[in-house]
């Protein structure tokens, strides 16, 4: 029985896609529900499944589009498909003569053997002693690292001490005698790769290029001492840890403080539909990850009304996924606001783009010790500048500073989260 193998739909508006790779040959034995390929879409990575086991036969070639819904491959269920190919027995090791008396290889020494030298080796000069060093070592010329005129002990020494990799070969460049060849310096190459630009790398660029022309876009910076949050970490991360099964880190605090904020400035969490404004009651944040196909941004719903460990949970089955490409359209749709961490990379300040039809963005970044005044004294704090990027057509300057200085107020005072942002005190009086 043929069993064919259709292209799955990444969503309404997607009516072709490209197979990035096959994973199984052509003739290949599979099993049911095994990944047979990579599908990009202008939204998402997919993964081909098999319907059924038996022996496959591709259909759609790696690097073209193919139109959803067409067959990509079909599946013989009564064929049994090719084996993998055994691995060859490894060879008998050469019969080497018996070993020679101790005297007479005393009176009788082999030269050691002479590696053949390529064009551009023969042209460059040895020192005695190097060479002797070289024989030693069993090192060619091309093995040393090249682009000295004149090869020293230094450098020979030099080579022997790392791996032993083949040598590349290499255009001979000038350099001091007496330095050791780099690991860090190029070695004069002009060479230039061409790699087809992905559906999904295509279809970013085109979002944040229209993100750029279509909205009036503004940037509000802050900083957050990070004190009370890095104490808290530290005095109650193993604890945590042991009972919720995964790390607390600093995202989950500012997912927690955005979804406060994010009520309290309903217009932050806002989108434009023509001619209306439509503002959320809810906080369906997306969080940016990055995969090995590009940027994805997955929505954790309701994160009003989610613990510090759900959303930490949360994040880590999206970080998982997104390095196995396992990130569906559905998990990436739907937000209101997204929060990214440039921070993880070393970022110290930076204006993020917003992620459309959203109205803005939070960027965190890197934490630095920095000298800041605290009650009238200056100390040494941990601190993070924290940046709004926000659509101002249906956003005001007093409420994006005002969001900001919100989401500021609650992680430099987590326990203001179990209130909502409120103070005991205004909880009591009920103002």
């Amino acid at each position: 029985m043929i069993v064919e193998v259709k292209v799955p739909s990444p969503g309404e508006s997607i009516s072709e896609v490209e197979i990035a790779q096959w994973l199984v040959s052509d003739g290949d034995a599979v099993e049911k529900d095994q990944d047979l390929a990579e599908i990009e879409s202008e939204k998402a990575t997919l993964t081909l499944v098999a319907s059924a086991s038996g022996k496959i036969k591709i259909l759609a070639q790696a690097g073209k589009a193919i139109g959803v819904g067409l067959v990509a491959c079909s599946i013989d269920t009564e064929g049994t498909g090719t084996a993998p190919a055994p691995a060859e027995p490894a060879k008998a090791p050469e019969q080497k003569p018996a070993p020679e008396p101790v005297k007479a290889q005393a009176e009788k020494k082999p030269e050691p053997p002479q590696p053949q030298a390529s064009p551009e080796a023969e042209k460059v000069k040895v020192t005695p002693l190097a060479k002797k060093l070289m024989d030693e070592h069993k090192l060619s010329i091309d093995d040393v690292l090249a682009g000295l005129r004149r090869i020293t002990t230094a450098d020979v020494e030099a080579v022997a001490a790392l791996p032993k990799t083949p040598a590349a070969p290499a255009t001979p460049k000038p350099a001091p005698q007496s330095a050791a060849p780099s690991a860090f310096m190029g070695d004069g190459s002009r060479e230039a790769q061409s790699q087809k630009m992905s559906a999904l790398r295509k279809k970013l660029s085109e979002r944040l290029v229209s993100v750029k022309n279509e909205t009036a876009m503004l940037t509000t910076f802050n900083e957050v001492d990070m004190s009370q949050i890095m104490e808290l970490r530290q005095k109650f991360q193993p604890a945590f840890q042991q009972k919720h099964g995964v790390k607390v880190g600093f995202m989950s605090f500012f997912l927690k403080a955005v979804s406060q904020a994010l009520l309290l400035y309903p217009e932050i969490n806002s989108a434009i539909d023509g001619d209306e404004v439509i503002s959320y009651r809810y906080a369906d944040i997306g969080i940016a990850v990055q995969s090995p196909k590009g940027l994805l941004v997955p929505v954790i719903r309701n994160v009003e009304s989610k613990s510090l460990a759900d959303i930490e949970l949360a994040i880590k089955d999206f970080a998982d996924k997104s390095k196995k490409n396992k990130i569906s359209l559905d998990e990436m749709t739907g937000g209101t606001f997204t929060v990214t961490n440039g921070g993880t990379f070393g970022s110290l300040l930076s204006t993020p783009i917003i992620n459309p039809p959203q109205s803005a963005i939070l960027g965190m970044h890197n934490i630095v010790d920095r000298p800041v005044a605290v009650n009238g004294k200056v100390e040494i704090r941990p601190m993070m500048y924290v940046a709004l990027s926000y659509d101002h057509r249906i956003i005001d300057g007093k409420s994006s500073v005002g969001f900001l200085v919100k989401v500021k107020e609650l992680t430099e005072n987590p326990w203001k989260m179990l209130l909502g942002g409120q103070s005991p005190d205004q909880i009591l009086l009920n103002i």
